[in-house]
C-alpha cells in the first residue's frame, strides 16, 4: 500500500506543477476581464469540467486521504513504523514548495475574482481546486479546532484559533480571506457541505447564517434514531389558558427520543379543528409565551427590556422549577428540530451558555445597566484605596442576605488594582451563570435530548437567537422616522451614510445591527416608536463619537444607543459598521 501511495503522491506532484502554470496563465485574464464571458480560450479550457488536471488532482488527493490520513495501524498487523512512513509521505507532499505555490496562485485568482462582482461565477470553475485544498487541510483543521476549543481567552471571547502548524494556518487564512466566495459556492450548491466543504464548520465564523442554518437543519435530521421502530403520534389536548402546564403534564415523562421523533397532534380543549400543522404552530407560540408567566417564577425580564428574559435565581420558590426548565429546554430543541420559530427572547448570557461560551462584562449591560456601569468604571480607573469590595457577593433571598464567595475564602480577599480583572470576570460569571447554575443545567439536559451540542456550536450567540426566533421584518423607514440624534443632525453626512448603509444590508445584517444596538432582534409590535430601554420607552438614538475616527461604532443596549465616529466617507462607515456587528462583539473582554 505504501508503494501505491508513493505513486499517487508522485502523480499529485506532477499535476500540481502543471496547474500552477495554468493558474499563472489564468490570473491576468481575470484581472483584465469585466465579465465572466470575457475569460475565454485556452486559459479557461484547462479548468473545464471532466478531464481537467484540477479534477485529477482532487481525485488523487482524495484517494491518498482515504488510504493514509490519520489512520491507526489496522488489525492485519500493520506496524507503527509503516504508518509513520505513510504520514511522512503525506506531510512531505502537502508541505512541498509546489503545493505552497499552488495555493498562493489559487488565492490570488480568487482575490481577483472577489474584486469584481460580475466574476463570482468564475469561482465555480476553480471549485475542484478549492475542494483539493480542503482535503489537504482537513486533518490539520480538525486537530487545530479540537485544540483551540479547549483554550478560551478571557480577553477575546471568539477568535480564530492561532495556527500551530502551516497547514492549519493555511486553512484558517484561506477560509477567512475568501469567505464571500466560499459562502456563494455553498449557497449555490448546498450539497458541498456534505463533502469536503463540511470542514468549514471547523472555522464557523466564515460561514454566513443562511449556510449555517441549512447545514444545521440537514445535520440534525441525519442523526438517526437508535430505535428503528416508528414512534406513535403524541396526542395532546390542552386548555388554551393552561397550555404550559397541560403540555408539561402530558410530555415531561416521555423519553427524549419520543419527544424528538414523534409527530405532535394538538387539540385545544373546546375548540374544533384538525391539526394539519397550523394548530401545532399556534401551540408552540402560546407555550413560548406562557413559560415566561410570572406565576411560574421561572424567568425574570432583564432590566433594559421587558420582553427579553433570564432564568430567575429564585425560581426555587416553585417546587417543580427544575423539571420545568428541562421541559422548556426540550420544547426549544423540538422547535429547532421541526424548524418552528418561537416568539421568545433570552438574555445574551443564556445563548452563550447554550453554546458553551464564556460571558463577558458587556453581557451585563442589558441585564443590569447600573451594575455594568460600576464594573466598567472599576476597569477604567485606578481603584487603589477607593474600592472596599472583597471576592464575594451578597444576594438577597426572600429577605435573607446570603454571602457567596467568588473563589475559595473570597470574602477575606480584598479587590485591588492588581486583581480587579479577575474580580470582574468572576462576579459577572456569578451574576449571569453561577447563580442560576441548576436552572441552566436542567434546561441544557432537556435541550440536548433533542439537539446535540456539537451541531448547535456552529452558531454564535446572535445567530442562535435568529435560529430560535427567526429573522425579524424590519421597516427601515419606520426605524429612521423614530430615531433621535445627539451632536448629529438628520442632514449630517455620517447620518445620511448610515441609513444608506443600512438599506444596503441583507436581512441578516439588518437583524444583527438591531441586536447590536438594542440587545435583541425583536421589533416592537407597534413599531420602533415603542422601542424600550431601561427606563421605559427609549427610541433608537445615534450619538457622535468624538474619539479616534478609526474606532469601530459602539453601542449601549440599555439605552438603544449607537455611538458613531465621524467617518470621512461612506465606504469607511459601511465597512466599520459591518465589522462592528459581525465581529466587534467578539472582542469585548476584560482588558
Amino acid at each position: 500500500m505504501l508503494v501505491f501511495g508513493q505513486e499517487l503522491a508522485r502523480q499529485a506532484q506532477v499535476l500540481s506543477e502543471k496547474i500552477v502554470i495554468h493558474l499563472d496563465e489564468l490570473l491576468p485574464h481575470i484581472q483584465s476581464a469585466d465579465t465572466g464571458t470575457e475569460i475565454q480560450g485556452v486559459a479557461l479550457s484547462k479548468f473545464s469540467p471532466g478531464a481537467s488536471d484540477q479534477n485529477k488532482l482532487l481525485r488523487v488527493l482524495t484517494a491518498l486521504d482515504h488510504l493514509f490520513a490519520q489512520k491507526k495501524p489496522d488489525t492485519a498487523g500493520e506496524s507503527g513504523v509503516e504508518e509513520t512512513k505513510k504520514q511522512d509521505l503525506l506531510s512531505t507532499l502537502y508541505r512541498n514548495s509546489t503545493f505552497n505555490a499552488l495555493w498562493e496562485k489559487l488565492s490570488a485568482c480568487l482575490s481577483a475574482i472577489r474584486q469584481r462582482e460580475s466574476l463570482l461565477n468564475v469561482a465555480t470553475i476553480l471549485l475542484p481546486l478549492i475542494e483539493a485544498l480542503m482535503v489537504v487541510c482537513k486533518d490539520s483543521a480538525q486537530a487545530e479546532a479540537s485544540t483551540s476549543s479547549t483554550q478560551v481567552s478571557k480577553d477575546m471571547v471568539l477568535s480564530s484559533p492561532q495556527p500551530e502548524s502551516r497547514m492549519a494556518g493555511l486553512f484558517f487564512t484561506f477560509t477567512e480571506d475568501h469567505r464571500r466566495i466560499l459562502n456563494e459556492l455553498v449557497r449555490n450548491n448546498p450539497a458541498l457541505m456534505k463533502g469536503t466543504f463540511s470542514h468549514l464548520v471547523k472555522n464557523p465564523k466564515v460561514l454566513e447564517f443562511d449556510n449555517k442554518r441549512n447545514w444545521f437543519n440537514r445535520s440534525v435530521h441525519n442523526k438517526q434514531q437508535t430505535n428503528h421502530r416508528p414512534f406513535p403520534t403524541l396526542q395532546l389536548q390542552v386548555r388554551r389558558e393552561h397550555v404550559f402546564h397541560d403540555s408539561f403534564r402530558s410530555l415531561y415523562f416521555k423519553s427524549g427520543e419520543e419527544m424528538k421523533f414523534s409527530k405532535l397532534n394538538i387539540r385545544f380543549h373546546g375548540e374544533e379543528g384538525v391539526d394539519a400543522g397550523g394548530v401545532t404552530r399556534e401551540w408552540f407560540q402560546v407555550l413560548a409565551r406562557q413559560m415566561f408567566d410570572a406565576n411560574y417564577a421561572l424567568f425574570v425580564p432583564v432590566s433594559s427590556d421587558r420582553t427579553t428574559f433570564h432564568p430567575n435565581k429564585l425560581s426555587g420558590i416553585n417546587d417543580e422549577h427544575l423539571l420545568f426548565f428541562k421541559f422548556i429546554g426540550r420544547i426549544i430543541g423540538k422547535a429547532l428540530y421541526e424548524g418552528r420559530l418561537l416568539d421568545c427572547y433570552f438574555s445574551r448570557a443564556v445563548y452563550k451558555r447554550i453554546l458553551g461560551k464564556p460571558v463577558s462584562v458587556k453581557d451585563m449591560e442589558s441585564f443590569d445597566p447600573e451594575y455594568y456601569k460600576s464594573l466598567s468604571w472599576m476597569l477604567s480607573n485606578d481603584i487603589t484605596d477607593i474600592i472596599t469590595e472583597t471576592f464575594s457577593v451578597e444576594d438577597d433571598e426572600f429577605g435573607v442576605t446570603k454571602v457567596s464567595d467568588l473563589c475559595e475564602n473570597g470574602r477575606n480577599i480584598p479587590v485591588t488594582e492588581e486583581n480587579k480583572h479577575d474580580y470582574v470576570r468572576l462576579v459577572v460569571e456569578h451574576k449571569l451563570l453561577s447563580s442560576v447554575k441548576e436552572q441552566m443545567e436542567n434546561f441544557l439536559k432537556g435541550f440536548h435530548d433533542i439537539i446535540p451540542a456539537e451541531l448547535i456550536s456552529i452558531f454564535n450567540e446572535q445567530e442562535l437567537e435568529l435560529l430560535i426566533s427567526g429573522l425579524p421584518d424590519v421597516d427601515i423607514d419606520d426605524w429612521k422616522s423614530n430615531t433621535e440624534y445627539h451632536n448629529y443632525t438628520p442632514s449630517s453626512p455620517q447620518i445620511q451614510w448610515f441609513w444608506r448603509a443600512l438599506r444596503s444590508f441583507d436581512k441578516e445584517e439588518v437583524a444583527k445591527l438591531l441586536q447590536f444596538v438594542t440587545g435583541t432582534s425583536k421589533v416592537p409590535l407597534n413599531g420602533f416608536k415603542e422601542l424600550e430601554g431601561m427606563n421605559g420607552i427609549n427610541r433608537f438614538n445615534i450619538h457622535r463619537d468624538y474619539g479616534n475616527k478609526d474606532r469601530l461604532p459602539s453601542s449601549h443596549t440599555c439605552f438603544n444607543q449607537l455611538d458613531l465616529p465621524e467617518y470621512e466617507n461612506y465606504e469607511t462607515l459601511r465597512r466599520q459598521l459591518l465589522k462592528a456587528i459581525t465581529a466587534g462583539s467578539d472582542y469585548f473582554g476584560f482588558a
